[in-house]
């Protein structure tokens, strides 16, 4: 098995060396290099083309953030894992919009930074657990988006779905498991609902609201 290469890129000298002698213990994973700042983070990922970078995000020069976009821009293909001491909300989602596909703190085991490295080139996103937990705390504080044609019924709103999907009052309720004349009821009722007349105006108005 081909082992995943990697770039280390930290500002500081004794940690690059501690996390090149972890990842050195198995064969699963080669360092190729190192990089002490945001610009020769990228002429190392240009130059050398490893499978993942290992980014700090608070480097002199130029952010680590900015290094990754740099880097994607240019080798859409590596995968860029942060690895940090940083875990505020704003550095975690500007990493991930720069194109991370993992995010991982410093002082993570082994075993987490391993299975990261090799989730990030499967093509998995990757959050590390004290982040994660605390992105669905955010998460779940903020509002949720208001639901779309909220006057009609939960059964409404799956048979107006499946009239955008051009399908008659009998493959609806052969679908749905109902009679023809309750999908017509129902019908009717989105028709007064939505405010239009017509199978073609409802289509048209689901469609302009995103269904």
């Amino acid at each position: 098995m081909t082992p995943t290469r990697v770039l280390i890129c930290d500002d500081h000298a004794p940690f690059r060396e501690g996390l090149r002698a972890l990842l050195s213990t198995t064969t699963e994973v080669e360092v190729v290099g190192e990089a002490p700042d945001g610009r020769a983070a990228i002429a190392a990922a240009l130059a050398l083309q490893p499978d993942v970078v290992l980014m700090d995000l608070t480097m002199p020069g130029m952010s680590g953030v900015e290094a990754t976009e740099r880097v994607l821009a240019r080798c859409p293909h590596i995968a860029v894992l942060v690895l940090t001491m940083v875990e505020d909300d704003e550095a975690l989602f500007a990493a991930l919009q720069a194109g991370a596909r993992g995010y991982l703190l410093k002082g993570a085991r082994k075993a987490e930074i391993l299975r990261a490295v090799q989730g990030v080139v499967d093509g998995q996103t990757i959050i590390g657990a004290p982040v994660a937990a605390k992105l669905t705390t955010l998460l779940g504080a903020r509002p949720r988006p208001a639901q779309t044609f909220p006057q009609l019924s939960s059964r409404e709103r799956e048979i107006l779905i499946l009239l955008t999907q051009q399908l008659t009052n009998g493959e609806i309720a052969a679908k749905l498991g109902l009679s023809e004349k309750t999908v017509r009821n129902h019908v009717s009722n989105i028709f007064t609902k939505l405010q239009v007349s017509t199978r073609a105006e409802a289509i048209t108005t689901a469609r302009a609201a995103g269904i």
